[in-house]
């Protein structure tokens, strides 16, 4: 029972630890990956997110733990692993002196194959830079840069793709034409690992596992994650944010506070704390133009009460 439960998952991974000297990256981490899935990994700078992806990719060795990608062990079968993925780094990490064209035929000649022989699968994005086929890839804007690592990372057809940040530094437009494109390339049944430290990306994803510290908080699909949340989260705002986010830190029921774009996000620790018993304590402290409403939960509330 248990080997047909790990022959549906294409990522394995099984209390994983890794430490740099006395420093813990990544602690005791455990979590699967479905076949076709898109699973994102969502945390700040800093969670661990890049240790994990380099252990799975066979660039860095765990201390602890195992893990198999696409039934492949991690530690022992790490060639077979660098034939059947495909990775895009954080950096951009292609070859800027080379063209366009000329990154792409050399990460195909690596893997054995040619651009025309896996083209169906690169099509929609390659068009998008096929005009710029000839220019160098330093030259190249970031959205571009991006599509161009891309096609790479999936020139030889792989059956999992690692994607660690790949929309940081990236204009909101082509973040969200490159989100487009995952759920394009899930489509023809490649299992996507992601990893973000956006949290509005996280409701892009099938399921996502939040992570800080090196620890994972919490796994499960962004909808469930966000409708188990059952704390009321007042969403403030005064003419002078600053001092508005002292008062509310100064309330003794106070379970947090933290700005959310142009508003405050603020909750009680009292259950029965209403709109009104808020708005009378701001008034009380010569607040001016004071909104409050209810707000809905985002991923980002949930991330911050962990």
């Amino acid at each position: 029972m248990q080997l047909k439960l790990i022959l549906k998952m294409s990522i394995n991974v099984q209390n994983i630890s890794k430490s740099y000297n006395k420093i813990m990256a990544v602690e005791a981490i455990s979590f699967d990956v479905n076949k076709g899935e898109l699973f994102g990994l969502i945390g700040p700078d800093g969670a661990g997110k890049t240790t994990i992806f380099r252990i799975l990719t066979t660039l860095l060795i765990a201390n602890e733990g195992n893990a198999t990608v696409a039934g492949f062990d991690v530690f022992k079968d790490y060639k077979d692993i660098r034939n059947s993925v495909g990775y895009m780094p954080g950096k951009f990490s292609l070859y800027q002196d080379l063209t366009v064209e000329e990154n792409l035929t050399f990460f195909a000649t690596i893997f054995g194959t040619t651009i025309d022989e896996n083209y169906d699968l690169i099509k929609d994005i390659y068009i998008q830079i096929e005009p710029f086929k000839n220019r160098r890839a330093g030259a190249l804007s970031g959205g571009m840069k991006q599509k161009l690592a891309l096609c790479c990372a999936l020139i030889h057809a792989p059956k999992v793709l690692f994607l660690d940040e790949p929309t940081t530094g990236v204009d909101p437009v082509s973040r969200k034409e490159f989100w487009q494109m995952l759920k394009v390339l899930q489509q023809k049944g490649i299992t996507i690992l992601v990893s973000t430290p956006y949290m509005d990306e996280a409701s892009l994803c099938d399921r996502i596992a939040l992570i800080q510290k090196g620890k994972i908080l919490k796994i499960d699909s962004p909808q469930n994650i966000i409708d188990n949340y059952s704390k009321i989260i007042f969403e403030v705002k005064a003419k002078d944010t600053y001092k508005l986010l002292l008062d509310l830190k100064a309330i003794s029921s106070q379970y947090s506070v933290f700005a959310f774009g142009e508003y405050i996000h603020y909750i009680d620790k009292n259950k029965n704390f209403s709109i009104g018993d808020l708005k009378k304590y701001l008034e009380n402290k010569n607040n001016e133009a004071i909104e409050i409403k209810i707000s809905k939960p985002t991923i980002e509330d949930v991330f911050m009460d962990l």
